[in-house]
């Protein structure tokens, strides 16, 4: 809502006491005389002025000012305890926004598909690591170089295709990059599904485990005895 501020009547009024003030006491038929009264009476329009100048009037008078808005502060993330993995998050935030920011850039329907991939792959990695620190030195390398080099290379195609400009050295570089991305995405992923080693392992000897009890148990066929309900010949006969 505007604050609505009005012109107050106090400095006309004191302008107008001066001037009969002076009348009254001191005389007033000579041009200097007028002079002076006219000097007295500005100072005091203008002190009255002052004394009045600053608050707003009529609906708005004693409300407070409005509070001014604050600004949205960055909210950082919680530490864990463990450095290494706070800089892992830190780091992969950024390049996740990166990532985000070169998929706006880029017009190529294709290499924007595959940045789309990274991303994705990418916060799942972030995510596993996260939420088991211990695999944290799976993952070095790709932090430490795979990262950071692709970003490199999508930010090299981003200026490169965005000068507008066809040329041998900018189109090879297009090209090559191009033809790298599958190849990254494919390594991405790879990284991801390495981190599941371990868990895949003991679920397959759970398996296997399981299965072996059961047949001991007389629930199920023994699954190196099993034998099929019917035999089949497979041998081939031509008759005459």
């Amino acid at each position: 809502m505007k604050t609505t501020r009005q012109k107050r009547a106090a400095p006309f009024y004191a302008a107008a006491a001066v001037w009969l003030a002076y009348a009254l006491v001191l005389p007033l038929y000579e041009p200097l005389h007028y002079a002076l009264a006219a000097g007295a009476s500005l100072l005091a329009f203008a002190a009255a002025a002052a004394l009045c100048r600053g608050g707003p009037v009529g609906e708005e008078a004693g409300k407070a000012p409005p509070e001014k808005a604050e600004e949205p502060v960055e909210k950082k993330p919680a530490s864990t305890g463990n450095p290494e993995l706070d800089k892992m998050v830190r780091d992969g935030e950024m390049a996740i926004r990166e990532m985000k920011r070169l998929d706006e850039n880029i017009a190529d329907p294709g290499i924007s598909a595959d940045i789309v991939r990274l991303e994705q792959v990418s916060a799942r990695i972030f995510d596993e690591v996260r939420t088991h620190p211990e695999k944290l030195p799976q993952i070095r390398r790709f932090l430490d170089y795979y990262l950071p080099t692709t970003l490199k290379l999508l930010n090299a195609y981003d200026r490169m295709s965005g000068t507008g400009v066809s040329g041998e050295n900018i189109d090879t570089t297009l090209a090559k990059v191009e033809g790298m991305m599958r190849t990254i995405v494919a390594a991405f992923e790879k990284q991801l599904d390495s981190l599941y080693g371990a868990e895949a392992l003991d679920i397959s000897t759970d398996i296997t485990v399981l299965e072996n009890m059961m047949a001991r148990e007389g629930l199920v066929d023994s699954p190196l005895k099993a034998e099929p309900d019917e035999k089949k010949e497979t041998d081939i006969r031509l008759e005459l």
